[in-house]
């Protein structure tokens, strides 16, 4: 029985990536040795097992041959005869198709070394095309591996620009998609991997509406970038650098996928998207097993971003205390701070705004914390209750948020008078 440490490992240590997880191969076993030893089983399609110490994965040796539709079609073969060489065989990418000894000794039969120093993502085998997850995995490593700049190879990317194209993508499972999504957005360069789906096709697929923004014009004045679909992955790289989370950087990547709707001949402006995109939002949740509360915070700054830009010493309180309301601030305040970095990455990602203060999130954080002033109690114990309870604490509000515009507004007087 041979172990070794193989896929992300190898190739991390190869970048000087600290190596956060480690998946073992082993060769010449069969369940019944793993489990003698200790192992606990968990994987279901395949050997997989749990070092009784380490809790690191150990999967035996396999090989899978395509038989049918889906996730689950495959032949597994996971005999002790199955060599290391042909488990690397069936891995996607010549990077991940590495191995190392417990001495430290490197094999590579595919050339994965060569194309971890030329930065070259390259599949290893025509066996690639069964499994059409792979474009997905491809695109996230483009964005999980940002700092190395890695290019997909000609023969791969032609080879991805087909499987798109014949329709290979058609019997993904919604859940693996998700999943893949989600990983991506929470790489430091998340605009990588739409950009690469793209590239090869499979935005138009997968995503449709994200795909045609980039055919859909704005403002000039506004948007200098230009496309809404390069704005979307401005604002996605905004958010990126704004927060790890990713309720926010899912946020970024819909709050304007509903100007994919809108007519031409309203272009470049683009009344009503907002609405238009709530729905988009929701239809995708139907469709991908979007987490509640990410969905929750992307239809909250799809529906309320523009008023959130507005926002300023114009504004009235009345429609301030509408977006305060409207957006469920006063009970989830945490919430409504994650939306307004979603409205500060859309503020960042214009062409020329990459840097300039987003001035409106002083301003709403401001306007929340005078609605907070507000003595509840003090109403209901003077014997309010019910319709009246609540129109008095909207008075308030209304007095508070005016004496709070009225303070910004002497104050941004006095800084004018004395410069």
């Amino acid at each position: 029985m041979q172990v070794y440490l193989v896929g992300g490992a190898v190739r991390d240590g190869m970048l000087h990536i600290p190596v956060q997880d480690r998946d073992w191969v082993v060769v010449g076993a069969t369940p019944e040795k793993m489990l003698a030893l200790g192992c606990k089983q968990v994987g279901v399609d395949f050997p997989v097992f749990l070092h009784p110490e380490t809790q690191e994965e150990y999967a035996l040796a396999r090989t899978e041959r395509k038989s049918g539709h889906g996730y689950h079609g495959f032949e597994v073969n996971a005999s002790p005869e199955v060599t290391l060489e042909e488990d690397l065989m069936r891995r996607d990418l010549t990077i991940n198709a590495m191995a190392m000894t417990q001495s430290g000794r490197l094999i590579d039969p595919y050339g994965g070394e060569q194309d971890v120093h030329a930065r070259v993502l390259r599949h290893v085998s025509p066996a690639f095309t069964e499994d059409p997850l792979r474009v997905l995995r491809v695109a996230r490593f483009r964005a999980q591996l940002a700092d190395f700049d890695f290019q997909l190879a000609d023969e791969t990317r032609v080879l991805l620009c087909e499987m798109s194209a014949q329709g290979e993508l058609d019997d993904l499972v919604p859940d693996r998609v998700w999943l893949e999504v989600s990983k991506a957005l929470l790489t430091k360069r998340p605009r990588l991997f739409f950009e690469c789906l793209r590239e090869v096709g499979a935005l138009s697929v997968l995503f449709p509406e994200l795909d045609k923004m980039f055919e859909v014009p704005q403002s000039p004045v506004q948007h200098p970038e230009g496309d809404a679909g390069t704005h979307t992955m401005m604002v996605l790289d905004a958010a990126a650098k704004l927060s790890n989370s990713l309720d926010i950087r899912f946020a970024a990547l819909v709050h304007d996928l509903g100007k994919s709707l809108t007519h031409a001949s309203f272009w470049p402006k683009h009344p009503g998207h907002e609405q238009a995109g709530t729905s988009l939002i929701s239809r995708w949740a139907q469709i991908y097993p979007v987490p509640k509360s990410t969905l929750q915070l992307a239809l909250r700054a799809t529906e309320w971003h523009g008023w959130i830009h507005r926002g300023g010493l114009d504004m009235a309180p009345k429609d301030m205390l509408k977006v305060i309301k409207g957006c469920d601030a006063m009970r989830q305040p945490e919430r409504f701070e994650q939306l307004l970095t979603v409205c500060e990455a859309d503020h960042h990602g214009r062409l020329g705004f990459e840097t300039e203060e987003y001035k409106q999130k002083a301003f709403w954080l401001g306007a929340l914390e005078a609605c907070r002033q507000v003595d509840a109690k003090a109403l209901a114990d003077s014997g309010l209750m019910g319709e009246k309870m609540g129109q008095a604490i909207d008075q308030q509000r209304l007095a508070r948020l005016d004496n709070y515009k009225t303070h910004l507004i002497s104050t941004k007087n006095s800084v004018e008078s004395r410069g």
